[in-house]
């Protein structure tokens, strides 16, 4: 018994002090967009890190953002939006990361991990898009999500046309660890 109680007196110690140094950390470089986190890493707000991701992918950050999402049965993956709440980026449990729980919905993360991209063909769009409107001609009750998924292809390839690209980039992150920011 005595020695739960002193493993608990350690483990919230423990606790209490990374709570602290994030405290810190957060107030001294709440206004930064970019600063200094671990030796090789720099924290980025998401919609910094969305900003610059073409010239980040395959390196390790540390992304700050609030969950909107964690998948359900697995927890092997979470989603996070920025401040501007427009753009969500997934990113994939790995390293330290068991699993993300589904309580953390809602919480502002600071997930280190590294940056990856997958990159959408025209022609992979072209297919995604007859799949769509075959889909739409069913009329089966999805001709909201058939328009919304239209409408996300055509946005996919105005961004195409204007950065002049014959592909559209989707960024995510393969997590490595996590801090909830207080």
């Amino acid at each position: 018994m005595m020695k739960k109680i002193l493993f608990l007196a350690v483990v919230l110690s423990c606790m209490a002090a990374c709570n602290n140094k994030s405290a810190e950390q957060q107030s001294a470089g709440q206004n930064e967009e970019v600063k200094t986190y671990a030796a090789d890493a720099s924290v980025y707000k998401l919609d910094s890190l969305l900003a610059a991701a073409d010239q980040l992918v395959d390196q390790t950050v540390t992304v700050r953002g609030f969950v909107t999402h964690t998948c359900k049965h697995s927890g092997k993956r979470c989603f996070i939006v920025g401040d501007d709440q427009k753009t969500s980026f997934r990113v994939e449990a790995g390293g330290e990361i068991g699993g993300f729980n589904r309580e953390l919905t809602g919480s502002e993360l600071a997930i280190t991990g590294i940056v990856r991209e997958r990159r959408l063909t025209k022609e992979y769009i072209d297919q995604y898009e007859e799949q769509v409107n075959e889909k739409k001609l069913q009329e089966d009750g999805s001709a909201e999500t058939c328009q919304a998924e239209l409408n996300n292809i055509n946005g996919m390839r105005e961004w195409m046309k204007a950065n002049n690209k014959n592909y559209y980039s989707i960024y995510y992150m393969d997590g490595e660890s996590y801090e909830v920011v207080e």
